[in-house]
């Protein structure tokens, strides 16, 4: 099931409810993806180290159980949590995160953003920016439990990146972030979190064994659903 939940969002509320679906989920829950649009919040991974927080500017600073280190989320910005039971979809961690980054990356050159590629040593999705050198442009972070995955990726669309200054991004001094409009990309945050968590959802669905796999509905006209 793919739906989007209540905008702007808190994100301590968020991820409680991504917690709570993971526990209580068994083998036959279906998997989901929640598109969000959180309220102003710095979040720090289990690694996350403090002094790559630089200057909040009054933002709350979250330390969450995701693996990576420091992010910003904010309006502008559209987050899908990918509610992914693994072992359904035969992924391994590695698998899994290529996984993300090929979608995210296929779906930028779809937009129009050719450059769009991976960064070695720098988890993430990143563009070619202004001065040719490479600008992150979404964030990945997941956690998993049970062989299930929640958390998941952050793309920038039409957001203040101002904040991202008070951060060493992702715990790397100097990193450039950047947005979908700055890429001279005119999108809403609904639009572009619709086509993207259609296209995760196309992915994951891939994956699956189709031969045992049933019907599960699609929230708010998102196109394509996920495995059970």
């Amino acid at each position: 099931m793919i739906k989007w939940l209540p905008r702007p969002a808190p994100y301590l509320q968020v991820w409680q409810a991504m917690r709570s679906f993971t526990e209580a989920r068994t083998l036959e829950t279906p998997d989901e993806i929640w598109l969000v649009e959180h309220q102003p919040v710095f979040t720090l991974g289990q690694a996350g180290k403090p002094e790559h927080v630089l200057n909040t500017a009054s933002i709350e600073v979250v330390r969450t159980d995701r693996g990576g280190q420091v992010t910003y989320h904010g309006p502008g910005q559209v987050v899908a949590y990918c509610l992914i039971d693994l072992r359904r979809h035969q992924l391994f961690v590695k698998e899994y995160v290529a996984l993300i980054e090929d979608v995210l990356i296929s779906f930028l050159q779809e937009l129009g953003l050719a450059g769009a590629c991976r960064k070695p040593g720098a988890p993430g999705v990143y563009v070619p920016h202004l001065d040719s050198q490479l600008a992150k442009i979404a964030a990945l972070g997941i956690k998993i439990r049970h062989g299930c995955a929640y958390h998941g990726l952050a793309l920038n669309v039409d957001m203040d990146l101002s904040p991202f200054l008070g951060i060493n991004p992702c715990g790397y001094e100097g990193l450039e972030t950047t947005d979908l409009r700055t890429c001279g990309v005119h999108a809403t945050v609904e639009g572009v979190g619709d086509m993207l968590a259609a296209r995760l959802a196309d992915a994951f669905a891939s994956r699956c064994n189709t031969a045992h796999a049933a019907p599960v509905p699609v929230v708010q006209g998102s196109g394509i659903p996920v495995c059970p």
